[in-house]
């Protein structure tokens, strides 16, 4: 269960239950969650609390071009350098409800049982994103595990069971799949627009796309072993039978 979250430990979620009985974290490997991937860009991100963990939360906004803010009377030596470039904005004070005002997402990583439930109750009233780190009934998204390589990102959860485990399934696929498929996922895109232009169905296009991914030779393989000009020259073998099989049909 989550490091907050287990028996014996003063409660820290809105069940209020003094001493924790995992009540909040009952049926929560039986959550349907849906996964989505966000586009951050140009969106406000608030995070609350500016210690440790704050400071991993805002790395991981950053990383996806999030316009974050961070509130908290005080932070650790990187959220302050990251003010002093710029790179974020730090108000350098307690929570106010207003800090939800035109804000997309927010994470609370205080050490503040009630600040955390007043954080969820105002961003729920508001339809928002919130993420209260690692409270679980505190949190109407969670955050994965990330794989990331160019534009390949792969996300593993374990509905907060086990982060030591989501930790160690990461480090597998990062070794699976790394720069080799980054490189394939680009090259694609340089045919998307071509078979968006020539091919008239979803279905012309995935037969298309699925004739290279899954044909022989292995992309994937030719780029573990350097040889991108042979991927390059699959990509354009399976454009040409493409065009010539629409030709073919269309006569």
């Amino acid at each position: 269960m989550p490091a907050q979250a287990y028996i014996g430990k003063e409660c820290i979620c809105q069940f209020r239950r003094g001493l924790c009985d995992q009540t909040c974290v009952q049926g929560m490997l039986e959550t349907p969650f849906y996964m989505a991937c966000l586009k951050l860009t140009g969106r406000r991100c608030l995070v609350v609390g500016g210690g440790d963990v704050g400071l991993e939360k805002v790395e991981g906004l950053l990383a996806c071009d999030g316009e974050v803010t961070l509130v908290s009377p005080e932070a650790v030596p990187p959220l302050r350098e990251l003010a002093e470039e710029g790179s974020i904005r730090w108000e350098a004070r307690e929570y106010r409800t207003s800090d939800l005002d035109r804000t997309f997402m927010v994470i609370a990583s205080t050490g503040d049982t009630d600040v955390n439930i007043r954080v969820w109750e105002e961003a729920e009233e508001r339809a928002m994103l919130v993420n209260v780190v690692d409270v679980p009934p505190l949190c109407n998204f969670i955050l994965p595990a990330i794989v990331r390589t160019g534009p390949l990102a792969i996300a593993i959860s374990t509905a907060g069971a086990s982060p030591a485990l989501a930790k160690r399934i990461k480090a597998e696929i990062a070794d699976e799949y790394g720069e080799p498929y980054a490189r394939l996922a680009e090259l694609l895109n340089e045919v998307r627009g071509w078979a968006k232009g020539n091919l008239p169905t979803y279905g012309d296009r995935k037969v298309f796309f699925e004739s290279i991914v899954g044909g022989e030779p292995d992309p994937v393989e030719l780029l573990r072993q350097g040889d991108e000009p042979a991927v390059r020259d699959l990509i354009e073998r399976a454009r040409a039978d493409t065009e010539a099989r629409l030709e073919s049909t269309a006569a």
